[in-house]
């Protein structure tokens, strides 16, 4: 019998993102679970990012009723059989300055409709769901119940945690059988990062790493050569990859250089991270990452005028999803025909980046026929280039690889490339069900 996709969402919100976790929720309660949105900066800054994911629990609720108010059916089974947590994380990268793609999303991540739409965006009571609490005194009880209606309505939907995301995910992890939890990670890997240095054993027990990242063999869309998730955080990205490898070690990346504290943006890393401990500490298990970058993701797109078919009968009648959604992504739409060729009136579009991770937990193994993974690709992060930070290297070269051999150097191949116990161990998607089946899919499901 087939299981459900049991997952925690690393994200970063985000037009797309928002988009992806709305296709998880909505789904079925036989086809995907979601047990923690763990939240990042990236897009934005993590605290606009934890607004964004507040704000859509706020709509769903609001969406739910307008539904059961015109009798129909409530749709988010998968959000309404599992309560997610949602739970903080990092606010900016391990090495390097925070670099963020408000130029695209918004300064808010969601084209500014915090502003625009200020009916849409829950009170900012919400800010104190995600605060430790003070200890438990007569005063502070006759607060909380004084204030408990102004907090209820965020929270209906999720419960908020007061422990960073990272410790969230190791938890779950922890508590549950090895290979039976996912990481959707649709944002920086920061959080994964920093997960993988606290317990590697333990993240290693996820099921699967999902990653929306990297440009293998088409442009970046940060820098010529760079995705912005990648390039975000290449330090982080190389970490975690790194535990896919025989020999972590093979593929660390050097320590970050110091970050000048009158850069642009204020948020710097702390000091490095540490190293993994040794292979034969870490046992024979490694971390199964599967990449989803531009090259599969950017062709799914979903065009402006498909998106106003599904969405406009729907704003007649007053549903409040479908009036946030039209805000945020009409602003994206206009942003697209500002920025690329080829994107004017109804053929405007945006790429799924974020949802096709979502499809592959939903349908991957189910339909397993329809997607292809190639496995063991060697594929590294540069962290420390000029021009280069966030770029993936793949060796091109004609050359014989070694066989069971142990490591050791071999003269003209630099970096263990050609090496059977070095490298980075990656599965890469290069085929999906279908380049148009996606966009009307998440629209069937999102607004059924």
């Amino acid at each position: 019998m087939h299981q459900p996709a049991r997952v925690i969402i690393d994200t970063d919100p985000g037009v797309d993102d928002v988009l992806a976790m709305l296709l998880a929720l909505a789904a079925t309660p036989e086809d995907i679970e979601v047990l923690l949105i763990s939240v990042t900066y990236g897009n934005v800054d993590v605290q606009n990012c934890l607004r964004n994911v507040v704000s859509m629990f706020h709509i769903i609720e609001q969406e739910i009723q307008w539904r059961n108010d015109h009798g129909f059916p409530s749709g988010f089974e998968s959000l309404r059989r599992v309560k997610p947590l949602v739970a903080v994380g990092a606010d900016c990268p391990l090495g390097d300055t925070t670099r963020m793609a408000d130029y695209f999303h918004g300064t808010d991540g969601l084209g500014g409709i915090h502003d625009t739409h200020k009916h849409l965006t829950p009170p900012e009571t919400w800010k104190g769901l995600f605060m430790q609490p003070p200890p438990e005194t007569d005063l502070t009880s006759t607060a909380r119940s004084e204030i408990k209606d102004d907090l209820s309505s965020p929270t209906s939907l999720f419960t908020p945690s007061f422990r960073p995301s990272h410790l969230e995910m190791l938890r779950i992890l922890e508590e549950n059988p090895p290979d039976t939890i996912s990481v959707i990670a649709i944002g920086p890997l920061t959080n994964v990062a920093l997960a993988a240095s606290h317990s590697p054993r333990t993240l290693m027990r996820a099921k699967s790493i999902l990653v929306m990242g990297g440009a293998v063999s088409v442009p970046g869309n940060m820098t010529p050569t760079a995705e912005f998730n990648t390039y975000a955080d290449a330090t982080a990205a190389a970490r975690v990859y790194a535990l896919t490898s025989p020999t972590p070690s093979s593929t660390m990346p050097p320590p970050p250089p110091p970050v000048s504290q009158t850069a642009s943006h204020k948020e710097t890393p702390a000091e490095p991270l540490p190293p993994y401990p040794p292979k034969d500490e870490l046992g024979d298990r490694r971390l199964n990452v599967l990449l989803f970058p531009l090259d599969i993701t950017t062709q799914h797109e979903l065009r402006r005028d498909e998106f106003e078919t599904k969405t406009e009968p729907l704003i007649a009648k007053g549903s409040p999803l479908a009036e946030w959604t039209n805000a945020f992504l009409s602003s994206t739409f206009d942003k697209m025909e500002t920025l690329h060729h080829g994107h004017e009136g109804g053929s405007a579009s945006l790429s799924l980046h974020d949802p096709l991770c979502v499809w592959y937990a939903l349908t991957g193994e189910k339909d397993s026929s329809k997607w292809s993974i190639k496995e063991g690709e060697d594929l590294r992060v540069e962290t420390a280039g000029q021009w280069t930070r966030g770029t993936y290297i793949i060796d091109r070269r004609d050359r014989k690889r070694l066989e069971d051999d142990d490591g050791e150097d071999v003269p003209g191949d630099a970096g263990g490339w050609l090496s059977s116990a070095k490298g980075n161990r990656l599965g890469l998607c290069v085929q999906t069900p279908g380049e148009r089946a996606l966009a009307p899919l998440m629209l069937e499901t999102i607004f059924a």
